[in-house]
Formats: structure tokens, sequence, C-alpha cells
């Protein structure tokens, strides 16, 4: 089963107003990158609280310098961060183009009369 070209485009449209934005997720990135703000802004909760983390432990403990050691991964991987987002962005995209896909699929098969 297929979707009609109306369909499509009204998937496309509701990918346009709901997909996460790659210029936010990058001021996010400028501003909040060492506290994880653009990765909890994609829904990647997870590594983003692990960012926090390491923010909150390398600038706790910089004193007897392990923090040091934390602080350079952390930046580390916010510099590589900044690679990744363009793609961060498209999957977030990709998967939503998926539900509503599947979403309108259901609704089109939950539509059609039984076959005898």
């Amino acid at each position: 089963m297929t979707l009609s070209v109306q369909q499509q485009m009204l998937i496309e449209q509701r990918i346009t107003n709901e997909a996460k934005s790659t210029g936010a997720a990058y001021l996010l990135w400028v501003f909040l990158g060492g506290l994880g703000g653009h990765r909890f802004y994609l829904g990647r909760t997870g590594t983003a609280f692990v960012q926090l983390l390491l923010c909150i432990l390398g600038w706790a403990t910089v004193a007897i310098g392990i923090g040091i050691v934390l602080l350079i991964v952390l930046a580390m991987w916010v510099l590589v961060d900044a690679f990744l987002i363009p793609g961060m962005v498209q999957e977030q995209k990709d998967n939503l183009r998926s539900s509503l896909s599947m979403t309108a699929m259901l609704a089109n098969g939950a539509a059609q009369p039984p076959q005898a």
C-alpha cells in the first residue's frame, strides 16, 4: 500500500513544521554546548546528560587536576558535535517522516473496506 501524493505532501508539510531547526541547534551548541543543550534539544537526552555531568564534575574537580582532563574530553566532544549536528537533525527528520508515513498507512488500511 502506498501513500497518495496529497498524503505525501501533508507529511512533508508536517515535517517542515515539527522538525528541529539546524540553526537553533547551532545556537544552543554555541551558548550551551558544554552543558549539552544542543543534544537535549535534538532529543538525545542520554548523551546530553553525560555532557552535563562531565561539565559539572570537571569544574568541581578542576582544583585537584582531574577536572582539567574531564573538561578537555568535553571540549573535544562538543567540537566534534559541531560536525554531527546536521546529521542529527536529518536523522530526527527521517524518524519523524517514518512515523508519520506509518501512521498514514495504518489509517489508510483502517479506512479501506474489507475485500471479500
